[in-house]
């Protein structure tokens, strides 16, 4: 099961994604993995909808990519990750979680399967950490890290004592993450006018929370927070 990444992890990747510690890609394995990282985003996005038949079609199309990155990369990957002891655990761990959401899938349990599917995403996420490499994809972890807290957590904070000023602070967090979407995009994604528009879309959804929170509205907050999955969820399965 999906265990949601504590926004102030996502906040430390992030500035870690900021001192320029992290190596950008260019190498072999990191490429391979951004490759099968596409068909990984469309099984992520079919398991969050109704329709077996897509989301089965989805992760078959996922496993293969895996399954071609083991092939190629598995039992001896090239630098940075020539000297990681986990890599061929963690690459055993992604296949175990398609294995794991297959059965959820031919059970028609769509949600289950979109759960598991989630815990491949922070395997690799750890796995590009581990070897100092960083991708575009981890500015979109670290947001949805920050923005899952927001949406499952945000009626007990709102809830709580100073409940709009907590959430303003979790907001806050979520704006800053929101600019990076743009600011640390490759040239080949701002220049494309869907990426764009997608990011545009997650910005206002963004900004819609933030001036609810400044007018202290509460039922516009929580209308603003159920808004905020839609376009990330958009970006993420063509880009993320």
């Amino acid at each position: 099961m999906f265990t949601i990444q504590h926004p102030l992890k996502a906040l430390g990747l992030a500035t870690l994604l900021c001192t320029g510690t992290l190596a950008q890609a260019a190498d072999p394995v990191t490429d391979a993995m951004q490759t099968a990282n596409a068909p990984y985003r469309m099984a992520l996005f079919k398991t969050n909808g109704t329709s077996q038949a897509e989301a089965l079609q989805a992760l078959n199309q996922a496993q293969q990519a895996w399954d071609k990155l083991n092939t190629q990369v598995g039992a001896k990957p090239a630098a940075p990750y020539d000297r990681d002891t986990a890599f061929a655990a963690s690459v055993a761990a992604v296949t175990k979680v398609y294995t794991k959401a297959l059965t959820e899938i031919n059970a028609n349990d769509l949600k289950a399967a979109h759960n598991t599917l989630e815990d491949a995403r922070e395997i690799m996420a750890a796995m590009r950490q581990r070897n100092n490499v960083v991708v575009f994809s981890d500015h979109m972890n670290a947001y949805h890290a920050v923005m899952e807290h927001i949406i499952v957590d945000g009626n007990t904070t709102l809830a709580q004592p100073k409940g709009l000023l907590l959430m303003t602070g979790q907001a806050g967090a979520l704006s800053y993450l929101a600019k990076r979407l743009t600011s640390q995009a490759p040239e080949s994604l701002t220049k494309n006018t869907e990426f764009t528009g997608l990011v545009d879309a997650v910005t206002k959804s963004v900004n819609a929370l933030d001036a609810a929170l400044l007018n202290q509205d509460m039922a516009a907050v929580k209308e603003a927070i159920g808004k905020l999955k839609g376009p990330y969820s958009k970006l993420f399965s063509k880009f993320g």
